[in-house]
């Protein structure tokens, strides 16, 4: 008897999530918000988590803090919210609830890889639509698949990751009209982005909207936050395990975003620099800049591996994406650092060519 008797094929078949050591690296491939707290508000980021009771369980439905980010976000009251564990937990909810036998999972292609693995490890079936070759959505292919397919659940990433676009919200919102089942709008970028499905969002009684303070400046603390009608929360809410946002990162968030001005202007500095950086790379030869309303830029070069491991050589650290799908052959993903960072990616790529 081995291990693989019993693990369950479709976990075995699995490669775990790799998170390379970026020690003494520029780390420019995560999607981190590059600036930390300001120094000012260490002193009360302090206080509030000395006052967490540890002793205690934290308050299983964070109900605080779904009240300041209610307020924060611009949540309006008749969407109830759902907080987990990160954006991932949320999308693993969603799945567990909906898995019958023989549902399907949909999302785009290419995106944020989890739709996928996730989709896989609960047994759900998994339908990738591929983008067209500008990485829009294409209508006419997702109605398709949605007729085809019957979806229970439908991702949609807007901006998209890893390719940093947003999609037409007016093909969104006519999408979500066909879709048979649940859409789920992952905005995790909204922060960085001109519009957001908020706004629309009571309109369709069959979609939530997904978001995560990872991108804003709080990734340690992994919270990502599920907005949307009552009835379809509640159910979700039976799959959520107990206490899964605990007091200390509670006590963090509620800090942090009563300085959410803090967060904004840090998330301004980033889309200014994204803009710095596009332009500046779109002017280098044989470099082509795709859109972005994220914190990071796709770009294509005429040889995403030779640069990549050029940018490794002088410790700078991108996301090699040439070979996640057909679409990104020869791309490179780089997150948006601090001033002097970007410059130094610039330099290096520029040297690099």
């Amino acid at each position: 008897m081995t291990v693989s008797d019993w693990i369950r094929p479709e976990v075995g078949a699995l490669t775990a999530y790799h998170v390379p050591d970026a020690t003494g690296f520029i780390k420019l491939d995560a999607m981190e918000n590059p600036f930390s707290l300001p120094s000012a508000l260490a002193p009360g980021l302090a206080d509030a988590l000395a006052a967490a009771s540890l002793n205690r369980y934290p308050d299983p439905a964070a109900s605080g803090l779904r009240d300041t980010l209610r307020r924060v976000a611009g949540i309006p009251a008749e969407y109830d919210l759902m907080l987990g564990n990160g954006s991932d937990e949320i999308i693993q909810v969603i799945a567990l609830a909906l898995a019958r036998p023989g549902a399907t999972l949909m999302s785009v292609e290419p995106a944020f890889v989890m739709f996928k693995v996730i989709a896989e490890l609960t047994g759900l079936r998994y339908v990738g639509v591929p983008l067209t070759a500008d990485f829009a959505l294409d209508e006419a292919a997702v109605m398709s698949a949605l007729a085809r397919e019957r979806p229970a659940v439908l991702f949609l990433a807007c901006p998209n990751n890893p390719t940093g676009n947003l999609f037409d919200l007016d093909v969104v919102e006519r999408v979500i009209r066909a879709a048979p089942g649940l859409v789920v709008v992952d905005e995790a970028y909204s922060a960085f982005a001109k519009e957001s499905f908020l706004p629309r969002l009571g309109r369709h009684p069959n979609a939530v909207l997904m978001r995560t303070l990872s991108k804003l400046g709080l990734a340690g603390l992994r919270l990502g936050y599920l907005a949307g009608c009552r009835e379809w929360l509640a159910e979700f809410d039976k799959v959520r395990l107990p206490y899964n946002i605990n007091a200390l990162s509670q006590a963090a968030a509620r800090f942090a975003l009563t300085h959410h001005d803090v967060l904004a202007a840090q998330a301004a500095v980033i889309v200014a620099e994204r803009e710095r950086v596009a332009t500046a790379l779109a002017a280098m030869p044989g470099v082509w800049v795709f859109p972005s309303e994220a914190n990071f830029l796709l770009f294509r070069v005429a040889d995403a591996d030779r640069l990549f491991a050029s940018l490794k050589s002088r410790k700078i650290l991108v996301k090699n994406v040439s070979r996640a799908h057909p679409l990104l052959a020869d791309c490179l993903r780089v997150s948006m650092g601090t001033a002097v960072e970007n410059t130094a990616f610039l330099s290096a790529v520029e040297s690099s060519l």
